[in-house]
């Protein structure tokens, strides 16, 4: 596993992350059993960045890698976010007092004197443009609570407003081949800061594995279900944005140009790792096997400049059109 500088200090995590939004249990049901597995198989695997929030169900993730670190403690860099609970909810989650206690809340769950990183967690835009939220993480990181804090972001705009942010480590962001704008828009003036990039969404809700079908369906308890159509939240959560049966099209289309011998999430992950302005990629699993497919990639050579200029094609021709939500 290789690995890249993260951070204001550069700390050096694997640039293969584990995104656990799955174990929350908003993809599905996952037992608690395969949960502890998909940690292990992770950290045996070389990964040492987890990405989590407060809000994958509803603590439930926080509290499973917790239980993890008690016999893992300090192996991995724990990324965590706060500001989309319920308790007390919009817009109230943004006082200074709710997100300490959230912050406290969070440290509780995951067992830890400080978290790593903490993010805000897609909040309003015009909470970004007031800029309060990022004194109080100031405070919170003087405090010793936090080391680092980013935000996860929804837009270009949003992710250059806290750019503005004095002391910013690093913005989360959706960055996949569905997703490419922010590469021209966000990547150079993040460089130019030092501001480290996480790519959420990276195989797009899993339609980039190449194996979903018009046909294909989902639990009930699945944003895939509940949300295509972006009735829970940001519809570039769920498939990027796009509507899931012209994805599923799009991406028949997309898998012709794959290389010969790499599967087509390998091709849609290793152009992910082939911009230098990322800092980690967080694909999610919903089992261990699915963890170890996700790691091969840091041992893959990058993309040619030719596959990444008909990458680029495709997705101006053909993707851009379709995509929904803040971008």
């Amino acid at each position: 596993m290789h690995k890249r500088p993260f951070g204001v200090d550069k700390t050096m995590v694997s640039e293969v992350g584990l995104g656990t939004w799955q174990i929350g249990g908003s993809w599905g049901v996952v037992e608690d059993k395969t949960a502890m597995e998909i940690l292990q198989t992770a950290t045996e695997a070389g990964i040492t960045f987890f990405d989590t929030a407060d809000v994958y169900g509803d603590g439930r993730s926080e509290r499973l890698i917790g239980k993890f670190l008690t016999q893992h403690a300090g192996k991995v860099f724990v990324a965590t976010k706060l500001g989309r609970g319920s308790d007390p909810g919009w817009p109230d989650n943004f006082t200074p007092e709710a997100m300490i206690q959230h912050t406290n809340n969070s440290l509780a769950r995951l067992g830890l004197e400080q978290i790593d990183l903490i993010q805000l967690h897609c909040i309003p835009q015009k909470v970004l443009a007031d800029g309060a939220v990022f004194d109080v993480l100031r405070e919170l990181k003087k405090q010793g609570k936090i080391a680092n804090f980013g935000a996860s972001v929804e837009s270009v705009e949003e992710g250059l407003l806290c750019l503005k942010q004095e002391g910013i480590a690093s913005l989360q962001v959706i960055f996949n081949l569905y997703r490419q704008k922010l590469i021209t828009e966000l990547f150079g003036k993040a460089q130019e800061q030092g501001v480290s990039i996480i790519a959420r969404v990276p195989l797009a809700s899993g339609l980039l594995s190449g194996k979903m079908k018009k046909s294909t369906t989902f639990d009930v308890t699945d944003h895939r279900n509940f949300n295509r159509n972006g009735s829970a939240f940001n519809v570039g959560e769920t498939f990027a944005g796009i509507p899931f049966e012209k994805g599923v099209e799009l991406t028949d289309e997309l898998a012709k140009l794959k290389p010969e011998g790499m599967t087509l999430a390998q091709m849609a992950l290793r152009w992910i790792l082939d911009y230098e302005a990322v800092s980690v990629v967080i694909p999610g699993a919903s089992r261990p096997s699915q963890v170890l497919d996700n790691v091969a990639i840091s041992d893959l050579p990058p993309l040619s400049p030719e596959l990444h200029k008909k990458l680029e094609k495709f997705y101006l021709e053909k993707v851009a059109q379709h995509i929904r939500g803040p971008y």
